[in-house]
């Protein structure tokens, strides 16, 4: 039963490629994308060494990545990359600013001051915002900035009419 061997020998050459390649992308990205795979791709070169037939190595395969990609995956995005860091982009979202130039959706004008910084902006709504306007910033769209009106708090407004 030399055949029988041989395909055993290279089932298991296959899956052990697959695994090395594998880690080697999850180490080269460290985005949390193959490891999965590669556990699948593993335990299915254990069951080639034990000569279980292809398609059943292909199906532990894949049920063994399905069965870590759901159970381990929510746990390990939440512990590993807990200590990431919201870049500038991101930290402007719902930041407070002031308009300096009049926003004109239409115009494709309009420029607000975020923390010190000038940008490009435009009404959430389309809505003309003038200057000297406290706009807070809803969400980036390439170099611009979506904003609204700030929404008065009504007790500080009602103590102003007093």
């Amino acid at each position: 039963n030399t055949r029988g061997r041989r395909e055993s020998i290279m089932n298991a050459m296959i899956w052990l490629i697959l695994f090395v390649v594998l880690v080697v992308f999850e180490i080269a990205t460290m985005g949390l994308t193959t490891i999965w795979f590669a556990a699948g791709a593993l335990i299915a070169f254990f069951a080639s060494l034990l000569h279980i037939t292809w398609w059943i190595q292909f199906m532990i395969f894949i049920v063994v990545s399905f069965v870590m990609l759901v159970f381990t995956r929510p746990f390990a995005v939440r512990f590993v990359n807990r200590h990431t860091t919201k870049t500038n982009i991101d930290s402007i979202i719902g930041q407070t600013g002031r308009v300096i130039a009049q926003i004109d959706n239409a115009q494709a004008s309009g420029y607000v001051v975020v923390n010190g910084l000038e940008w490009s902006a435009r009404s959430a709504d389309s809505s003309i915002i003038e200057v000297d306007t406290m706009v807070t910033v809803k969400a980036i769209e390439g170099v611009k900035v979506i904003v609204e009106r700030c929404v008065l708090d009504e007790s500080a407004e009602s103590k102003d009419n007093i």
